[in-house]
């Protein structure tokens, strides 16, 4: 398959080894992976705060930038963020709606049906489970609100992680509790979101 890479601006600013770390995956499988190098910003956190207008100009990018796969460039998309993957593929239909672009809705939608979080795109467009990954260790994982309620990733990514080979995987007690963290909201509400951390 042709994968389109949408690596997301906190992977790219903050955690890079995560986009990197979905290329390495996808080649080992035998993928080609591109970078739309005019990708920025999923817009969510200016959606999530009402600057809805702003959110528009980032959502009219983002559907420019990947619009080739609505020509057969590429097979799919690929957005190794839960967060991310819910705001491609709701939020920002939401947002086109709210300034009244219905052509930008559309295009939205159309892109969003072929937008998949890492774990669905391997798990259910792949058909894998066992990306050949090797983990010595004990681990436990908490989903994200956005990856179990947006992006409704279910449970794809314990799926992958049970394969993993040497891997001992703890179940986490209240897994789907919420950690507080919630981007702006933990900006904004920090007395709360510290709260529910603890």
């Amino acid at each position: 398959m042709r994968i389109a890479l949408f690596a997301t601006c906190l992977a790219d600013t903050m955690f890079p080894q995560a986009a990197q770390a979905t290329v390495t995956i996808l080649e080992r499988l035998g993928h080609q992976v591109c970078f739309p190098e005019g990708q920025v910003c999923c817009g969510q956190m200016h959606a999530n705060t009402g600057y809805f207008k702003q959110a528009a100009k980032i959502t009219r990018n983002h559907v420019e930038t990947f619009s080739p796969v609505l020509d057969g460039e590429w097979d799919a998309i690929v957005i190794p963020s839960g967060s991310c993957t819910g705001a491609a593929r709701h939020e920002q239909g939401l947002v086109a709606e709210h300034v009244g672009d219905t052509a930008l809705a559309k295009r939205v939608e159309q892109i969003a049906s072929h937008t998949y979080d890492l774990t669905e795109l391997l798990i259910d467009v792949l058909g894998t489970e066992d990306v050949g990954a090797y983990f010595p260790h004990t681990v436990t994982y908490h989903p994200t609100c956005h990856s179990l309620r947006i992006a409704k990733v279910a449970d794809r990514p314990y799926r992958l992680l049970k394969a993993v080979e040497a891997l001992t995987l703890i179940d986490l007690p209240d897994a789907e509790v919420c950690c507080g963290f919630g981007g702006t909201f933990s900006m904004k509400n920090s007395e709360t979101s510290t709260a529910m951390l603890a």
